[in-house]
């Protein structure tokens, strides 16, 4: 069995392109990994966090997570400020960690530059804490992004370095998981290529069906195909692959085969169709989130066992750390 981590930060609520990206391959990965699942609240302080909002946002990606299906007794499910051996080994690996790799890092570049008033130490050594989050398990994948590919691989040369200098070959080269199939990528409805928070686009698993219609309302379209069979653009094909997803596929050859025909003026009733076919898939998953949101007994167990055993494995390794690195106790 092997050992899988992943993470999220609480910076807002999870969408319908975090549900099809990533959330359905976690409920299968559950069932046949070891599996940590973790929301990174120590990672928000690298930008502008409100203080005020911290705990509610890890609350609400709490309740998102195991409404969504994550299961308590199959994985590891915990917060990363409720693990302070992760705090201990990001010190150990920041002597490990160079100033002229991470000020060349994509990420590091990219915030600096956009907040070049806020150009912490915390958001330079940020590949250092995701290291850290990744080897605290000694995990065998991680499931991420391209954003994130050189954050991986330079987990993979901290592995690398620290084996290298105690010689040892205690650290595990982590990879990026591979789902055995191509991630359905959920489009935006601005006509993008991505459903994103930061790009206003989405469609979040807690929005009430009202706000999920006014927001399919105003999905960009045009005036409809210019003739027969003739190909889609990039932000009708959006909404097609929006509908592929959550919809019959005889609803999907109906509206198909109207695009097809060259007909027009069907665009109305197919972002009806739409709405409520993501309502019909998105309610039960609101209600549940709801549910477990006002249950503060539930969170409060979910989130202190969760702890338990991440720390249990955090602490194995750490121990193993310090003893490697030559910390001894009197």
């Amino acid at each position: 069995m092997k050992t899988v981590l992943s993470g999220i930060r609480p910076t807002g609520n999870l969408h319908l392109g975090n549900y099809y990206g990533a959330m359905v391959n976690f409920l299968k990965m559950q069932e046949e990994n070891k599996c940590f699942f973790f929301i990174a609240d120590w990672h928000s302080l690298t930008t502008h966090p409100d203080p005020k909002m911290l705990h509610v946002n890890v609350r609400n990606v709490l309740s998102e997570y195991l409404a969504c299906g994550l299961d308590p007794e199959k994985a590891t499910i915990y917060i990363q400020s409720d693990v302070p051996e992760i705090a201990e080994l990001y010190l150990l690996l920041n002597m490990h960690a160079y100033l002229g790799e991470l000020e060349k890092t994509v990420s590091f570049k990219e915030k600096a530059r956009q907040n070049p008033d806020n150009v912490n130490a915390g958001l330079l050594t940020y590949p250092v804490l995701m290291a850290t989050d990744i080897l605290i398990h000694n995990a065998d994948y991680v499931p991420v992004g391209k954003d994130q590919e050189q954050h991986l691989e330079m987990t993979r040369n901290y592995a690398n370095r620290f084996n290298y200098k105690y010689g040892t070959d205690y650290f595990k080269q982590p990879t990026a998981y591979n789902f055995d199939q191509e991630l359905i990528k959920i489009p935006g409805l601005d006509g993008s290529g991505k459903m994103g928070k930061s790009e206003g686009n989405c469609i979040y698993l807690i929005d009430e069906p009202k706000e999920i219609e006014k927001k399919v309302k105003r999905a960009l379209t045009d005036n409809g195909p210019e003739g027969a069979n003739t190909p889609k653009p990039d932000y009708i094909e959006n909404l097609f692959t929006i509908l592929k997803v959550v919809s019959t596929p005889d609803v999907v050859a109906y509206y198909d085969n109207l695009w097809n025909s060259g007909a027009t003026k069907w665009y109305g009733n197919m972002k009806k169709q739409l709405a409520e076919d993501i309502i019909k898939v998105t309610s039960p998953i609101r209600e549940r989130i709801n549910d477990i949101k006002n249950d503060a007994a539930y969170l409060h167990k979910v989130a202190k066992e969760g702890a338990e055993k991440a720390r249990e494995s955090a602490g194995k390794t750490l121990q193993d750390v310090r003893e490697i690195m030559g910390f001894k106790s009197f």
